[in-house]
């Protein structure tokens, strides 16, 4: 089976020929562009015979076909195309069928991506093993094109229904935990991630450092430039106290109001009070006009920091009031600093 047509066509077109072979120990998927928005179906069966008939009837169906005999050129094919359907025959030229549909089975991926085996037997136990492999469905042989086509075609469907409901699903996790005007975390998000990674670091002894960040003289930032105008500088000041923290581990939250937080998982107080200059820092670049404010001329902020390392069995909220005392330290000092809780 030739594949200069694969190799020769954009991503664009639909080529007219779209079986791939590979054979042996001799995998030719580095000539071939495939295109993705067609179903993708890899077909891992020993029968030759086997390949070329389902090749002879998916193709005017419209899917790309990829073949090999070998279970572990299918595992790698797999890795390397993320096929829509693979149809795994019974027996392979290295392994059994099933032994290669339970290695699929345990790929650990994102992707819906379903397996057919196609079997000589009809008998319950085989049906079941097949299942209990990691199947989700099967066919006998010899193969009855037009019920392949329709299962072939449930399949799709169900697998893109399952990536619509993830993502949707994905979207109300992002929606449930990052606050609406921002788009940093939201409080609840924030409440979670610190009582989860203060039982972390008191397990592992390590410090945890919290900024609590207030924007100075906001309600009369509001009152000179008007409410949209303040909510357009709540997101300008989130985005650039994120920019300050970014770190994986790092979180950002706004915390309530014109409050936000920054939690700094593994950093002690000169690594926050660090982090706390740099915000500092981007907002006095970014310069934006405050003309009512009392301490300058622009927006500031005022940031209050606490550190510790977590007592075993102990829960952060003198931690969190520490922080709010800090903050309320470098209110009563003129705003528009850095201020480490001091007891």
């Amino acid at each position: 089976m030739a594949c200069s047509s694969l190799a020769n066509s954009s991503q664009s077109e639909v080529p007219s020929f779209r079986t791939l072979s590979v054979l042996g120990d001799h995998p030719m998927t580095s000539a071939v562009r495939l295109v993705r928005d067609i179903p993708i179906v890899l077909v891992i069966d020993a029968d030759l015979n086997t390949q070329s008939s389902l090749a002879a009837s998916l193709e005017p169906e419209n899917y790309q076909v990829v073949m090999t005999q070998s279970g572990a050129d299918g595992l790698e094919l797999y890795n390397r195309l993320q096929p829509d359907i693979v149809l795994l025959g019974g027996l392979l030229t290295d392994m059994e069928g099933l032994h290669c549909c339970t290695q699929l089975a345990a790929r650990d991926d994102s992707t819906y991506v379903s397996v057919l085996v196609i079997t000589d037997l009809n008998d319950q136990q085989s049906i079941d093993k097949a299942f209990e492999a990691g199947a989700e469905d099967y066919i006998y042989k010899p193969i009855h094109w037009p019920v392949l086509r329709h299962r072939l075609k449930r399949l799709l469907s169900s697998n893109r229904t399952l990536m619509q409901l993830e993502m949707a699903n994905q979207e109300l996790a992002r929606l449930a935990t990052q606050d609406g005007l921002t788009f940093v975390a939201n409080r609840r998000c924030f409440d979670v991630t610190l009582s989860q990674e203060w039982q972390r670091l008191a397990r592992e002894q390590a410090a945890i450092s919290l900024l609590l960040c207030d924007i100075d003289f906001f309600k009369s930032y509001n009152d000179t430039y008007g409410h949209q105008a303040g909510d357009r500088c709540l997101k300008q000041v989130a985005h650039l106290i994120s920019k300050s923290a970014r770190r994986p581990a790092d979180l950002v939250a706004r915390y309530g109001g014109e409050e936000f937080a920054i939690l700094l998982p593994n950093t002690d107080i000169a690594g926050a009070c660090r982090v706390g200059d740099c915000v500092q820092e981007h907002l006095y670049l970014a310069a934006i006009a405050h003309s009512t404010s009392p301490v300058s001329s622009y927006v500031t902020i005022s940031i209050g920091v606490a550190s510790c390392i977590p007592e075993p069995n102990s829960l952060p909220e003198s931690f969190v009031h520490n922080a709010d005392k800090a903050l309320y330290q470098a209110k009563e000092q003129g705003r528009n600093r850095v201020q480490p809780w001091v007891s």
